[in-house]
């Protein structure tokens, strides 16, 4: 029999808003049924007059769930927080102290580490020092049979946690956050991150906790900031998940890949730093680029005017797809044949060719699952022209030169053949007749793209 989920809710800065804060979870818990926790992450306490507080801590108003709470980010909220080891705040509202480890009944593990960063000695009351992370990895992670803790809670963010992901909007990842808790997580491995004090909304695609086909696979890491309490923009600031402690689940089902999953922000390798560089151009020959439609009515025409329908709102990053059935081609399927794969980027890997037209035909492919070149996010169009380039520059030092086509019929996953060819028997025009003549004899109508124009523009939008 399954074991039945936790259902948890998690709340960003509570600023001393409890009113605010336990009549939305009341409406929820009508509405959507009960939860077994709230754990609160940011300043719970604010600035605002006690009259409120002494309500919950006098038992006139009690909390409607179990409610666990960081201690103090600044030396105004210090005096909330006797206890350095926790201790029960109200009626169901408990502190759960400077830094440690909860397990509930349900085996569920929860990592907790209050305060802000300091690297200054004596650290203050409401800070954590390298010392703290440091013993906090090494009571965790010293065990051979350590996999990853449930859920960690901090209050800042982990510093570089935007590297490789989607847009965290205004807040800085590269100088925001702290690089001890960026530590922390990359050594605890939890499944579920929940920080705040930024005032913002911000849900991180999955990160990977190992480096694919040099590790065994692993879990991902689902990170979450919330915005404060009865914010005025309306940012989110309570989260309600379902969660079955990792020790009860079933290793292949803990660690099976989210499609959208990206590279783990904090692995500092060579390569990874310098992701951000635009590689140059390399000097080539005149391209020319063809679309052509393969829907059920063949050689129909696309409009060449290059103008699209837009929307008035500007479109938001969307998650790849999930594939409909086993897939070849994510790298996350058992189904991928791995020996094939010759480079994993961030967003893309490059493959061999199985069955391949020469020796050295290549393929790239998104990790994720997009089904055509005008599916793609920005990054993972970035990523691709790097590859491409790359590969442009390899073949070049060797008298060949690339030709490039997407494969999308019939199939669900993005591939982009490259196809090297001697530069001494292909001109530019010998190739693009090549293209021509096929196309005429398959009934095929090819509408040319300008050089330099985006493939969107003659693809079918979405």
């Amino acid at each position: 029999m399954a074991q039945k989920p936790l259902r948890l809710l998690a709340c960003g800065d509570v600023e001393g808003k409890f009113d605010v804060l336990f009549n939305r979870v009341r409406a929820i818990q009508k509405k959507s049924g009960s939860f077994d926790l709230l754990l609160c992450v940011g300043n719970f306490f604010g600035s605002t007059p006690d009259a409120e507080w002494e309500e919950y801590k006098t038992g006139i108003k009690k909390a409607p769930i179990q409610t666990y709470v960081l201690g103090a980010n600044n030396q105004e909220t210090v005096k909330y927080f006797q206890d350095v080891d926790g201790c029960e705040l109200a009626e169901n509202i408990t502190y759960l102290g400077r830094k440690g480890v909860f397990t509930g009944s349900s085996g569920l593990q929860i990592v907790y580490l209050s305060g802000t960063e300091s690297l200054n000695e004596p650290v203050p009351g409401y800070s954590f020092s390298p010392k703290d992370v440091s013993s906090l990895r090494t009571m965790l992670c010293s065990t051979s049979q350590f996999k990853g803790v449930d859920i960690l809670l901090t209050s800042p963010w982990p510093k570089y946690v935007g590297n490789f992901g989607n847009s965290s909007g205004e807040v800085d990842t590269k100088k925001c956050g702290s690089a001890l808790v960026s530590s922390l997580a990359t050594g605890l491995k939890p499944r579920y991150h929940f920080a705040a004090l930024e005032k913002t909304y911000y849900e991180r695609l999955p990160y990977r906790n190992h480096i694919v086909l040099q590790e065994n696979t692993q879990h991902a890491t689902r990170f979450i900031a919330l915005a404060n309490v009865g914010n005025p923009e309306k940012k989110k600031y309570l989260y309600a998940f379902s969660i079955v402690p990792m020790k009860l689940m079933d290793a292949a089902e803990l660690v099976k890949q989210p499609p959208d999953v990206t590279e783990n922000p904090y692995r500092k390798l060579g390569k990874e730093i310098s992701i951000g560089k635009q590689i140059p151009a390399p000097e080539e020959e005149s391209a020319c680029q063809f679309f052509f439609d393969l829907n059920e009515r063949q050689g129909r025409k696309r409009s060449s005017t290059g103008r699209e329908r837009k929307s008035p709102h500007p479109k938001q990053p969307r998650k790849p797809p999930q594939p409909p059935g086993p897939c070849w081609f994510c790298l996350a399927s058992p189904e991928v044949e791995k020996h094939l794969v010759v480079n994993v980027g961030t967003h893309c890997y490059l493959a061999l060719a199985k069955g391949g037209l020469s020796d050295d035909h290549v393929l790239i492919l998104p990790i994720g699952h997009y089904q055509s070149v005008v599916e793609l996010s920005a990054e993972v169009v970035e990523e691709v022209e790097k590859y491409k380039a790359t590969l442009r520059r390899f073949f070049k030092s060797r008298g060949k030169r690339c030709i490039l086509f997407e494969r999308n019929y019939k199939s669900h996953h993005l591939q982009l053949q490259v196809i090297p060819v001697p530069l001494s028997r292909c001109a530019t025009d010998d190739i693009k007749d090549a293209f021509i003549t096929q196309a005429q004899e398959q009934q095929i109508e090819l509408l040319e793209i300008p050089e330099h124009s985006d493939i969107k523009q003659g693809g079918p939008g979405k």
